[in-house]
């Protein structure tokens, strides 16, 4: 569901869930107050994915804390770097393996 310039695309997995954006224009910093995130379940990681603005993936960084983790998918590593995180499981600078077509599902 469009919200603001931004869709959204949940993927769910076992242990973390990916949050997929879309940006069907360039947006402006002012469309932060329009955005609303998926819900998701904060008992599992979350792995933040999408080409937009540094300040939008800062945003949904910020928004997504209370989860276990919060990663962003870097396609030249061939994961997710673990950016904060809750859970002694999971360490900042740690690469979840993931593969692309996960993000196509």
């Amino acid at each position: 569901m469009p919200t603001s310039n931004v869709n959204f695309r949940v993927i769910k997995s076992e242990k973390y869930t990916i949050v997929h954006f879309e940006l069907s224009k360039a947006i402006t910093p002012s469309e932060l107050r329009e955005i609303t995130p998926p819900k998701i379940d904060p008992m599992k990681g979350i792995v933040l994915s999408g080409r937009g603005p540094i300040w939008l993936y800062c945003y949904l960084a910020h928004y997504y804390h209370p989860t276990k983790f919060v990663a962003t998918f870097d396609p030249r590593l061939g994961g997710a770097v673990v950016t904060q995180t809750h859970d002694p499981e999971h360490e900042v600078g740690e690469i979840i393996e993931i593969k692309e077509r996960e993000l196509i599902l």
